[in-house]
């Protein structure tokens, strides 16, 4: 398996203009063409009080065609997130970016119990997904543990989509 990273452009309440296919920096932003020629779906968000950041939440609100054409139906998906505090909302934050997956039919995978660091982890990393703890300062770099889990995540969601292409 190989991974597309992509990314969402900024939202405003004035548009005067589109932004760029490629951003200054980072990833491009992400196409209808994308979704359609994934297998599978890692999606994640920094949380905004317990929920996605308005950016991702505007985008997928806006796939009402692909939901209508089953565009994500039968793939699995898989989420992550960030917060600066622990339990600043990145459950929620996982959970609610769960919820429009599920309506479009994708087949969530999670990270078991049987990760060890899933037990022991203190900072970021849950059932739901992987997340990162990174201080209200931004000053936490991603730990050991976390970066176990969703390396943990990215297996399993790269490991059920090949078992159904």
């Amino acid at each position: 398996m190989r991974a597309r990273v992509r990314t969402v452009p900024k939202v405003a309440p004035v548009v005067e203009r589109a932004e760029p296919a490629v951003p200054p920096e980072g990833a491009p932003y992400v196409e209808r063409r994308d979704l359609e020629e994934c297998v599978a779906l890692a999606l994640g968000s920094p949380t905004r009080f317990g929920n996605m950041a308005a950016p991702l939440k505007y985008f997928v609100d806006g796939l009402g065609p692909e939901w209508a054409r089953g565009t994500l139906a039968g793939k699995p998906a898989a989420v992550f997130s960030s917060t600066s505090t622990m339990h600043g909302g990145n459950e929620a934050t996982l959970l609610a970016m769960m919820l429009p997956l599920l309506h479009h039919g994708m087949l969530i995978v999670g990270i078991p119990y049987t990760e060890p660091d899933l037990n022991s982890t203190r900072s970021g990393g849950t059932p739901y997904g992987a997340t990162h703890v990174s201080g209200t300062a931004n000053e936490r770099q991603v730990n050991d543990e976390e970066t176990r889990l969703a390396f943990a995540l990215g297996k399993r969601l790269a490991t059920v989509a090949r078992k159904l292409a």
